[in-house]
């Protein structure tokens, strides 16, 4: 007889997508940004683009490493191509 091992799979790490403030961005562009790339509501999104411009920044969701990333790719590239300097950064979540 064979013993088997149940495989137990950890679930992907996660990482938190973060929106940093500066002092060019306008506050109504960080907010279509949180609505189109990160799908919040117009209350959450401003919410959010408040926490990034008080604390000088704001969580915009937690993913998987590889689309975080995406995320933050295409906000980057969407605010350059506005010429906007935001900034938007992943972190690993904490176990």
């Amino acid at each position: 007889m064979v013993d088997r091992q149940t495989a137990k799979t950890k679930p992907p790490p996660m990482y938190q997508v973060i929106l940093l403030n500066d002092d060019y961005t306008p506050m109504e562009f960080v907010v279509l940004v949180l609505q189109k790339y990160f799908g919040k509501g117009q209350e959450e999104a401003m919410q959010i683009m408040l926490a990034v411009h008080n604390t000088g920044r704001g969580v915009c969701g937690v993913y998987p490493k590889d689309v975080a990333a995406t995320r933050i790719t295409r906000v980057l590239q969407f605010a350059r191509s506005r010429q906007h300097p935001l900034q938007c950064v992943m972190e690993p979540v904490g176990d």
